[in-house]
């Protein structure tokens, strides 16, 4: 509360019930410009349930094998390139026939999802439905941004 002083020689002091809220203001005003600048930092643009899983981590193979796309959509089993059309008969060769043995596919970032599809319809055409997609470990540092240039 807020006294005023009329006259100092008189002892009464009145009180005055006016309430300064400019202070209340410029409170309020900041907290404001942080939820501004925080929430669109914590929302994500699209709402997913991802569901839980408890799996344990699955032993590697002795030899596994390794079906990459590269940034120009060519395929390589391992080491060797291969072209699209022959990717069951090498498979077979390389699995003997075994369309129970998984195989390991790997593609570079530049890669589109519908191309990516595109070779998992390849590999289920062929037979072969254990498909597991290689990606690196998060180790905490930072992940260009889609387009960025790559040391």
């Amino acid at each position: 509360m807020a006294v005023t002083l009329k006259d100092p020689h008189d002892g009464d002091l009145t009180e005055v019930s006016d309430i300064n809220v400019t202070p209340f203001i410029d409170v309020m005003l900041v907290l404001l410009i942080i939820f501004m600048v925080a929430a669109p930092l914590s929302t994500v643009d699209i709402a997913v349930d991802l569901p839980v899983s408890n799996a344990q981590p699955q032993p590697r193979p002795d030899k596994p094998v390794f079906l990459t796309v590269k940034p120009d959509l060519t395929l390589a089993l391992g080491n060797d390139g291969i072209p699209r059309e022959a990717l069951q008969a090498t498979l077979d060769r390389q699995t003997n026939s075994d369309r129970e043995q998984r195989i390991f596919l790997r593609a570079d970032g530049v890669v589109a999802y519908r191309d990516l599809m595109n070779v998992m319809n390849l590999l289920r055409q062929a037979g072969y439905l254990k498909i597991a997609l290689v990606g690196l470990e998060d180790t905490g540092q930072a992940v260009p941004a889609a387009g960025a240039a790559r040391p």
